[in-house]
């Protein structure tokens, strides 16, 4: 796959999938998988922003749990920094978790309500033990929650006495003490108000400006991640179905379901209502997913072979990359 910035590649998935075990019976016996991930594979440069996009249940958030050995894949393999994560074991991959951390969605099930503000952002130094002095760990706790633009006399409160987007700014302080060069965002300001969302958006820009900070940022809202990525990948049951990057994604769409996606994207036109496509059906159970293309019983530019050949994903044009038998024109 092609260095999609011409920089470093700090991260490469190749083939990930993730089926997990359906059991049933007394003896609970497999009788199926959820092919929660299937077979996917990208690579995000060093500085860049990689959104990763799709319907509520399509795999984005196993995606990012894998690629931090959250969860153990069925097959395929992740690397950072050159290095295959699955290949560590316990102590290389515990070191290794200082360079890549997580974002979760809900800033406040995320931080533990009986743990002051000092506690929780200083708690992954305690763990990596990289302090030793109690002055050394309320220097750094202090200097990230400015930076973050938390005062510091907010060190001693806990998260009930704060709202959703100091909360998240809380969850981005305790991700950054670390000086991490990946995050794993997972939809970050989806549980926030809309006045909010664009504060902490324009946090993580800045902080990345600041720190050369690498994002996989998971989301569903296709204008959050317009504004705040490089290159998007739009995920469909299990797979990836187009990348590229944000002009083109957003401009001229090649994968009949991105097109269909960014249709439903609320226009301040009225009369761009006419435009939306409305896909036929539901979204196929991941349990007994479609043969060939798992994309054609909703796709109206469906033709033959989409029903029982898979298609490739490729590179349609340089640093677009498509898995579609008959890409939109």
């Amino acid at each position: 796959m092609r260095n999609p910035a011409g920089s470093e590649i700090l991260l490469e998935v190749e083939d990930l999938k993730k089926h997990f075990p359906l059991t049933g019976g007394i003896f609970s016996r497999v009788v199926g998988k959820v092919q929660a991930v299937d077979g996917i594979r990208f690579q995000i440069a060093s500085g860049e922003t990689l959104g990763l996009v799709g319907e509520s249940g399509c795999g984005k958030t196993t995606a990012g749990r894998l690629i931090l050995r959250l969860v153990e894949p069925t097959s395929g393999t992740v690397k950072f920094e050159g290095q295959d994560i699955y290949s560590l074991g316990p102590e290389e991959m515990q070191r290794l978790r200082r360079r890549m951390t997580v974002i979760f969605q809900d800033p406040y099930a995320a931080l533990d309500a009986r743990m002051s503000v000092e506690r929780i952002v200083a708690e992954p130094l305690r763990i990596h033990r990289l302090v030793r002095s109690r002055k050394e760990i309320r220097d750094q706790v202090a200097q990230v929650l400015e930076r973050v633009g938390l005062r510091t006399e907010y060190m001693s409160r806990y998260p009930h006495q704060f709202s959703g987007g100091q909360r998240q700014r809380i969850a981005i302080a305790r991700t950054l003490v670390l000086n991490p060069r990946l995050i794993i965002a997972d939809e970050p300001v989806s549980a926030l108000d809309v006045s909010i969302q664009a504060q902490v958006l324009n946090l993580l820009m800045d902080l990345q400006k600041e720190f050369h900070l690498t994002y996989l940022f998971i989301a569903h809202d296709l204008r959050v991640v317009e504004y705040i990525s490089n290159r998007v990948a739009v995920m469909y049951l299990g797979k990836i179905m187009e990348m590229a990057n944000v002009e083109a994604i957003y401009g001229r769409p090649r994968h009949p379901y991105t097109e269909a996606l960014l249709s439903s994207v609320p226009m301040p036109d009225p009369k761009a209502l006419s435009k939306r496509i409305v896909l036929a059906g539901d979204v196929p159970s991941p349990i007994h997913p479609p043969s060939g293309c798992v994309f054609h019983p909703r796709c109206r530019h469906r033709q033959s072979g989409c029903e029982t050949v898979a298609p490739e994903f490729a590179e349609l044009e340089p640093n677009h990359w498509l898995s579609c038998h008959y890409p939109i024109h």
